[in-house]
């Protein structure tokens, strides 16, 4: 027979109520006489159905993730950040992927009656004003990674996508590469801010640095990005001798379908990406190593402080990154 409260409360030499305190409400409850009553109910393999203890709470023990665009290897390690700290806290998350100005549209629309979690994280999501007000008015805490404006967030942890941008260009600097272009998505939408943030660090630096031309290209969303690559090179009397592109995964294709032209890396081409994701490094690829897996855990951990009222130690985090130097980038040809 399955034990019940009040077979927890005889063993333990307690009252009903406060083997219920002990778990919905454990601060009310001396530590000693909470493990006391853990104890015994561990003992008797005793668990509080965790549907009662929401309902008694007003909680849902369910954290709710706003993000922009296809999962994709950023994304994936935000997931795999926040399930390493939720798991264990019997916390879920359900994900809202947007991929369309529609799918936004109706999301924040319907906002009223999706109060159905305790907190909301939103990762690389430029929300306006009039969304970041309506999340606010849901009355959640709400923590943003690589967010735009962390100011208008409980707390939030990102990366600084234009000093990163900058740490690749001073980089090719030195070796000395004066002709650098910039490969990055043409915004169709404003669901992600880092494009925009990194294109314009790319371009603020070339612009202060002596003699360093800076070409920023645009590929557009569903274009080949090695295409647009061999184009710029092959069409261009002075081409760039160093290319900066947004992410590994547009980098690391130009690996295979550059020497069809001729064109050796780092020989004849410098390269960068940025991220350090699958196959970076297994193919020499100079890049930025950003760790979006730890950053999702530490916003998991503030989320969870902010839903139990307490105030993390910090609230607003710039996480670090580190340029990874490998063999795609070398000093310019003669």
């Amino acid at each position: 027979m399955k034990a019940s409260v009040n077979d927890v409360a005889e063993r333990a030499g307690v009252s009903v109520s406060t083997v219920s305190r002990a778990f919905t409400r454990p601060e009310l409850v001396s530590e000693r006489t909470r493990k006391k009553v853990l104890q015994v109910a561990d003992e008797l393999n005793f668990s509080v159905s965790r549907s009662a203890v929401a309902l008694k709470r007003g909680q849902t023990f369910r954290i709710a993730l706003l993000a922009g665009g296809h999962i994709d290897w950023f994304s994936a390690r935000i997931l795999e950040g926040l399930n390493s700290v939720l798991h264990d806290t019997g916390y879920d998350f359900s994900i809202y992927a947007i991929t369309h100005d529609e799918e936004r549209a109706r999301f924040f629309e319907q906002l009223p009656v999706r109060r159905n979690a305790d907190a909301i994280i939103v990762s690389s999501f430029n929300l306006s004003p009039d969304e970041t007000d309506r999340l606010h008015a849901m009355g959640i805490p709400i923590v943003g990674i690589n967010a735009v404006s962390p100011g208008e967030f409980d707390a939030s942890i990102s990366i600084d996508d234009t000093a990163a941008i900058q740490i690749l260009v001073r980089h090719l600097v030195a070796l000395g590469h004066r002709r650098i272009a910039y490969l990055y998505e043409e915004a169709i939408s404003p669901l992600r801010f880092s494009s925009h943030q990194r294109v314009t660090g790319f371009t603020q630096l070339c612009d202060e640095l002596d003699g360093v031309t800076g070409t920023a290209i645009a590929v557009r969303h569903g274009d080949d990005c090695a295409n647009v690559a061999v184009t710029t090179l092959l069409s261009q009397p002075n081409p760039p001798t160093a290319i900066c592109v947004h992410q590994d995964s547009w980098a690391i294709p130009l690996f295979f379908r550059l020497p069809r032209y001729g064109i050796r890396i780092p020989d004849d081409l410098s390269v960068t990406g940025f991220d350090d994701s699958d196959f970076a490094e297994e193919v020499g690829l100079t890049t930025v190593r950003q760790l979006p897996r730890d950053m999702a855990a530490t916003a998991a951990r503030m989320a969870l402080d902010l839903i139990n009222g307490r105030t993390p130690e910090h609230r607003h985090i710039t996480a670090p990154v580190q340029l990874m130097l490998r063999s795609s980038t070398a000093a310019p040809r003669a």
